[in-house]
């Protein structure tokens, strides 16, 4: 009966992963531009010690790789709002100075004049550095990503003026993983690593933004099914336990 409830404990603690990649998922149903991960795959471990030397056992390995696929198109109006096409990523700046990437577009100002998402990471353009917006002036930004500002001061008809380009790659060939931080990372690659661009041309849609590609009916099924499979095992636990007990009280000697 200790196999039973070990075998139970184990499957609790493999799907504690699953349960949390789909918690995340859930609480970021409303994230713009978020972007779901693939399910838990099963990875080989060796078993050490004695009597080991060659057994594998299988167990659950989360790499948290990035399903790119388009979430809902929300139309803003809005000139620094922008959705990624195809599998496009915008190149940011992370909390601790390296390049990330996201999905993220809605940009805005700060008021010390950078580019950054709604979430405050810096945008990186082409150069990677950080793309800085001279004050007073009006941003737009082109299917490219080439940034425009004009002086909204001036009489007439302007031409908008080139300050920069955002750090655009096409992703379709590169897998790419979540970081600590929630952005985006080559996986073969160290943290921080610049990648190649895929085949596919990268361009954006501006005065638009891209909702999560979380399925909510699809999460909520998965949420009961987790629960179910939770309390299967569970109960299976307490079944082996009930079973230790009567099998010990069948082996007492009576008085």
């Amino acid at each position: 009966m200790d196999r039973l409830a070990f075998n139970a404990s184990a499957a609790i603690t493999e799907m504690r992963l699953a349960r949390q990649t789909l918690a995340n998922e859930m609480a970021n149903m409303s994230t713009t531009g978020f972007k779901r991960s693939y399910e838990v795959s099963m990875k080989a471990f060796k078993a050490d010690g004695e009597g080991f030397d060659s057994n594998y056992q299988p167990q659950a390995a989360h790499m948290d790789f990035i399903q790119l696929k388009p979430g809902p198109l929300m139309a803003t109006g809005r000139d620094l709002d922008i959705l990624l096409n195809d599998q496009t990523v915008l190149g940011v700046q992370a909390p601790n100075g390296e390049l990330g990437f996201t999905r993220r577009g809605d940009l805005r100002v700060s008021i010390n004049g950078v580019l950054e998402t709604g979430n405050g990471h810096p945008v990186m353009g082409s150069g990677n550095s950080p793309i800085t917006v001279p004050p007073n002036l009006k941003v737009s930004i082109s299917d490219d990503g080439g940034v425009y500002v004009t002086d909204p001061t001036q009489p007439g008809v302007q031409q908008p003026e080139l300050i920069a380009t955002l750090l655009l790659r096409d992703a379709s060939q590169t897998p790419l993983t979540r970081r600590e931080d929630g952005l985006f990372k080559a996986h073969d690659k160290p943290s921080g690593a610049d990648f190649a661009s895929g085949p596919i041309r990268t361009s954006v849609t501006s005065q638009a933004l891209e909702g999560s590609n979380v399925n909510p009916s699809e999460a909520m099924v998965k949420l009961i099914e987790q629960s179910r499979m939770f309390e299967q095992q569970v109960r299976m636990v307490k079944t082996s336990h009930d079973n230790d007990q009567s099998g010990a009280s069948m082996m007492k000697l009576n008085p």
